[in-house]
């Protein structure tokens, strides 16, 4: 568990495993009432709820990036248990089929949870309806953006739509911005969005056609990159 903290918003990082699938899921807090949500929560239900109870929060959301397994596997179990809303985009539900009692559907917009504004952007590619979350300086990027590189894409057509939402981030985002993906290979959770310039190649791809035949590149070492499912 690693955390910091920025304008009141204090973001905790919790690692959790199963298998070969390593994954940083999010507790987000605001600082002046303790309400919190937690984002891609997975795995490790005991952890988790550890940290939040050493926190002393008020879960009042469930964030999900993207509807795989190994981001959205514990969001039914926590809604359950704190009686909150579980928030996906419109169309990872449409075409992911998930569903939930306290499901919530978003298009982008900002979400007022627990006292936080929660800027949603809407950033298909690794799947239809993946999405990336900002509260302040904090973007919760899921399996869109990592420091090192971007989601693994099914085909072509999936890694030009990727290749879009990436110029999206570049245009939106700040320098002094704040990154958390999903999953985390060499860096920490938290460099700064002018920093991953100078070190994730995706970024420096401007042309469509070059990033994607180097997103579908052949004979990647996939085992190394389990985790971008």
């Amino acid at each position: 568990m690693t955390a910091s903290e920025d304008a009141g918003i204090q973001v905790i990082t919790i690692k959790v495993a199963q298998g070969k699938f390593i994954n940083n899921c999010y507790l987000v807090i605001n600082c002046a009432n303790r309400a919190a949500v937690i984002i891609d929560p997975a795995w490790q239900l005991d952890k988790i709820q550890q940290i939040m109870q050493q926190c002393q929060v008020d879960l009042q959301g469930i964030l999900v990036t993207h509807a795989h397994d190994d981001h959205i596997n514990l969001a039914q179990p926590l809604a359950d248990r704190y009686h909150c809303p579980i928030w996906l985009s419109q169309q990872e539900a449409e075409h992911s089929g998930y569903h939930a009692e306290q499901l919530q559907l978003f298009s982008e917009q900002v979400l007022e949870i627990g006292g936080m504004a929660i800027q949603t952007l809407i950033t298909p590619g690794h799947t239809p309806g993946s999405s990336c979350f900002q509260i302040g300086q904090n973007v919760f990027t899921g399996d869109t953006l990592f420091a090192e590189g971007v989601g693994l894409c099914p085909d072509r057509e999936a890694a030009t739509t990727l290749f879009n939402s990436v110029q999206q981030l570049k245009q939106r985002l700040a320098a002094d911005a704040l990154i958390y993906p999903g999953h985390t290979f060499v860096k920490a959770p938290g460099q700064r969005m002018d920093h991953l310039y100078k070190m994730n190649i995706y970024l420096a791809l401007d042309e469509c056609e070059t990033f994607v035949n180097f997103r579908m590149r052949p004979n990647q070492d996939k085992s190394r990159w389990m985790a971008f499912s």
